[in-house]
């Protein structure tokens, strides 16, 4: 890469099938299409989230462009990465909130005031690691660690995805069909089809759905009429924050799991592009808790890098960063439409959670990538355990109280995995001695 701050990126002349390094780009038209692409993967996300929180979707899309846009300046363009509404608030930020799952939620300003204070905590362990560098985090966690941190991220989705699948035969069904169509596309077309694989198939199957409902009478038809009905052009509607110390205090220890995740998403990246991307782990760092302070203070939820379009960019091959710029002025654009939220509305819950099914589950298979590329040696007894415990652990979604302070499966499973790895890390004397 070169000297700059922003790399010059250079045309990609050579076969458009082999990989498209961050500081490399494609042709225009295909470099829209793939912003799209990025888009699509991590809308059900970055939707699904603040749903589940009972904030407001289409705010959380707009900062998730806003979010990603920060990080790009901070790491000079140099990560690709993608910012969405980050799953691992979810738990702490209906504790605090005492939400109900029905609409929206009365209490976010007090979210958000904790969500800011994880964001500032987030952003001076990215200063730390700027100023001393990433030593001390690798030896807190390591591939074993942050690649078993990954894949439970992917694994603990995983329930999610089929859970909305299932709520009658059709719609599992349906779910299949859909993953079959992205499958279909990943195996059997080439070139730029190929890698729109997800969009592609997505679309395939939103019109096979189409014809089965709406034309062919069978199943839940597909309502358009709120996208006649919804506004083309609409402010985001913001939200103050209320900085409480309980709620501030209950969701500051978040940011060590979006450390473990941004970290394994940056070694993931590095693994996937033979780029060493460790120099920007810090600015990474910044770039993503100034987002989260960011959306915090506009009324959004905590943001995190995803890897969801990191698992995008595994089967596409193109690591170009100005994709995210591209996917980042979608998403602004799309936060201001009324009338594309009812458009994705109009999305099958059947098709989208089988888009949900492939896309979980290449988080989870990065994070075995990670293992593979560092060579994590699983005839060590103590890599075996911390990944098998912590796998079990996110999977299986283990929850932990002590007192007013609780942890979800996602949080389990991070601090379990680096507190084991530290505890088993050193061979006891005998041993170490024959």
């Amino acid at each position: 890469m070169s000297d700059s701050y922003f790399p010059r990126w250079r045309a990609q002349t050579g076969d458009t099938r082999g990989v498209v390094a961050p500081d490399e780009r494609l042709a225009w038209p295909q470099m829209f299409a793939m912003g799209v692409q990025h888009v699509v993967a991590m809308f059900g996300s970055t939707v699904l989230a603040p749903l589940l929180m009972g904030f407001d979707p289409n705010l959380c899309i707009f900062m998730s462009g806003v979010g990603t846009l920060l990080f790009f300046v901070v790491v000079g363009g140099r990560v690709p990465s993608y910012l969405g509404s980050s799953f691992a608030f979810i738990g702490l930020v209906i504790a605090v909130t005492g939400y109900g799952g029905q609409g929206a939620n009365a209490n976010i300003p007090v979210a958000l005031g904790g969500i800011i204070a994880c964001g500032v905590v987030y952003t001076l362990i990215g200063l730390l690691v700027s100023a001393v560098g990433t030593k001390w985090i690798e030896t807190l966690m390591p591939p074993v660690v942050t690649g078993a941190i990954v894949c439970v991220i992917g694994l603990n989705l995983a329930p999610i995805a089929v859970k909305g699948v299932s709520g009658s035969t059709f719609d599992s069904w349906m779910a299949i069909v859909t993953v079959l169509c992205v499958g279909g596309v990943a195996v059997f077309t080439r070139g730029m089809l190929q890698r729109l694989l997800i969009l592609v198939g997505l679309l395939i199957a939103y019109v096979i759905y189409a014809v089965i409902t709406n034309g062919m009478g069978l199943g839940k038809p597909i309502d358009f009429s709120i996208v006649a009905n919804a506004a083309w052009f609409g402010m985001p509607k913001f939200t103050a924050p209320v900085f409480d110390p309980h709620a501030m205090a209950l969701l500051v220890p978040i940011a060590v799991i979006l450390v473990a995740e941004n970290l394994g998403h940056i070694k993931a990246v590095s693994a996937m592009t033979g780029y060493n991307l460790d120099r920007y782990v810090g600015r990474a760092f910044i770039g993503d808790g100034l987002a989260t302070i960011v959306s915090g203070f506009a009324g959004g939820t905590g943001v995190t890098t995803y890897a969801e379009n990191i698992g995008v960019m595994a089967v596409t091959k193109i690591y170009s960063t100005l994709v995210f710029v591209i996917a980042a002025v979608i998403a602004l654009v799309l936060g201001f439409s009324p009338k594309f939220g009812a458009v994705i509305q109009t999305i099958p819950g059947p098709v989208l959670g089988g888009v949900s099914i492939v896309v979980f589950g290449l988080i989870a298979v990065t994070g075995a990538r990670i293992w593979v590329v560092n060579k994590v040696d699983f005839s060590d007894n103590r890599n075996l355990i911390v990944a098998a415990v912590t796998l079990v652990l996110g999977a299986g979604d283990f929850s932990l109280k002590l007192g007013g302070f609780g942890l979800g499966g996602i949080g389990t499973a991070t601090f379990g995995a680096i507190i084991l790895y530290a505890l088993l890390r050193r061979k006891p004397a005998q041993e170490a001695a024959v």
